[in-house]
């Protein structure tokens, strides 16, 4: 990306029409250059940890943030940095930056990015990004001319920093964006070595989707005194989105899916998959059920992967097949569908996949189809979640386990049924001893009417008699040999 100049513009330079009453967010101290921008936005109230955040920030505070996704953690620390920049004016010095934000992804840092210039559109404040999978060329030339806000990750921003086209010695504001992510990502190693090169007085903030014991332990090495806010518990996902979990074997997933992509009115839809050749061979089984799609993993060039989000942004948008990688940091508006095609390993990950729906208030479908050998996982995932994910058909071994129960209880009330009959065999034995010490000449018979008589008294009723069967002289004669 380019550098970019964000010249201030007058207010009518904003479109005609009504806009937003904006009050609230005047209500958290932002001055009229951002509200104007939030009302070119279309932003009227705040959300919650826009609401939470605002106000410590802006008062100095560390912070550290939780917030389910698409609940506008951006806007909760760029606002505020902003508008203490706006306060505090200072030179734009070569190769530096006033606030650096770090995010574990492309896209995660390509959207942060297009936040600060959309809230800071009317500010005059520069701001550059820097990630890989392209050339640094033009990254090296927005940092020569100092910027007052750099987003970047970690990886590409520790190789400009050792060519020196990047100092972070004038670092005032540090954001650890999806610092969960991070961790998972494995640049724990990078953050703490990008945190010792700025300097101990600055002002970070720390948000994370989810709040695991290692991100706890960051917090407490990064920030000074935090405070703490959340706005949902964490891994909660948003409530506009409505889930239902499919039980469909390994080999008719794909079917399934083709059959949802013709059937079911979906505007956009994102399929997730666990691994980057999963998610080009379901690329291609779309392709050959003449339903468009884009795949987007880490295997792609940044160009195609900008080609795949732009289709997807189009107005004729196709499937978008991506992996964990576009969980976070893809910021598409009305995506009406997510469909976890494999469900992920870490429970984390899928609230983190079903926040791509339902943003902004907007309602959402997530849909999950579990083979059998995914059963564990969707088990820690509904542990996770603290509840039962919706069934859309019966999985195959609750069915098995169901049958099976009918089963036992039928063989539970047969034998209750029988248990008196047995009762009358035992009977039927002493009777038949004592007969044939009384009288071995003729055996006891017991008829079905003296078998059904304890049931009958047991169930409150009078049993009808019956005709006593008669026994052949041949098995009375089979007895005695007995």
């Amino acid at each position: 990306m380019s550098h970019l100049v964000t010249a201030p513009r007058s207010l009518s330079d904003s479109p005609t029409g009504p806009q937003p009453d904006t009050g609230a967010f005047a209500a958290l101290g932002l001055s009229p250059p951002l509200l104007h921008a939030l009302a070119d936005e279309g932003y009227a109230e705040p959300t919650p940890i826009q609401t939470r955040a605002i106000p410590h920030v802006l008062a100095g505070r560390d912070l550290f943030g939780c917030a389910q996704t698409g609940t506008g953690k951006t806007a909760a620390f760029a606002l505020p940095i902003i508008e203490q920049m706006l306060a505090t004016p200072g030179p734009r010095e070569a190769h530096r930056c006033r606030a650096l934000v770090l995010a574990p992804t492309r896209e995660l840092a390509a959207q942060i990015h297009a936040s600060f210039r959309a809230y800071g559109r009317h500010a005059g404040l520069t701001a550059a990004v820097i990630h890989g999978g392209v050339s640094q060329r033009p990254q090296e030339g927005a940092m020569r001319r100092g910027v007052d806000v750099l987003v970047a990750t970690p990886g590409r921003l520790l190789d400009l920093v050792g060519q020196r086209f990047v100092d972070l010695r004038a670092v005032r504001w540090l954001v650890l964006d999806e610092a969960d992510r991070m961790l998972d990502m494995g640049f724990i190693h990078d953050m703490r070595r990008i945190v010792a090169l700025v300097p101990a007085d600055r002002q970070t903030l720390l948000f994370s989707a989810t709040l695991p014991r290692e991100v706890r332990e960051l917090a407490g090495t990064m920030l000074r005194d935090p405070l703490e806010v959340q706005a949902a518990p964490q891994a909660t996902p948003a409530e506009t989105v409505s889930q239902s979990v499919h039980f469909v074997p390994k080999r008719d997933k794909k079917s399934l899916l083709v059959t949802l992509l013709h059937e079911r009115p979906m505007e956009r839809v994102i399929v997730f998959t666990r691994t980057k050749h999963g998610a080009d061979k379901l690329h291609r089984d779309l392709a050959k059920a003449g339903i468009p799609a884009a795949a987007i993993h880490g295997n792609k060039s940044q160009g195609q992967r900008e080609r795949a989000l732009a289709a997807f942004k189009s107005p004729r948008p196709p499937v978008l097949i991506a992996t964990d990688i576009a969980a976070r940091g893809l910021d598409v508006d009305d995506v009406s569908h997510v469909i976890n095609y494999e469900l992920p390993h870490e429970p984390e990950t899928y609230v983190h996949r079903i926040g791509r729906t339902g943003r902004a208030g907007q309602s959402g479908e997530a849909l999950a189809f579990c083979d059998p050998e995914e059963r564990d996982r969707l088990d820690a995932i509904e542990h996770l979640l603290r509840r039962s994910i919706p069934r859309c058909n019966e999985p195959p071994a609750e069915a098995a386990d169901r049958r099976r129960e009918t089963r036992a209880g039928g063989r539970e009330q047969g034998g209750a049924a029988r248990a008196p009959r047995g009762q009358a065999d035992g009977g039927r034995r002493r009777g038949r001893g004592a007969g044939r010490r009384r009288d071995r000449g003729r055996p006891a018979v017991v008829t079905a009417a003296a078998r059904a008589e304890p049931a009958a008294q047991a169930a409150g009723r009078p049993e009808p008699p019956r005709p006593e069967p008669q026994v052949s002289s041949g098995r009375r004669r089979h007895r005695r040999a007995l």
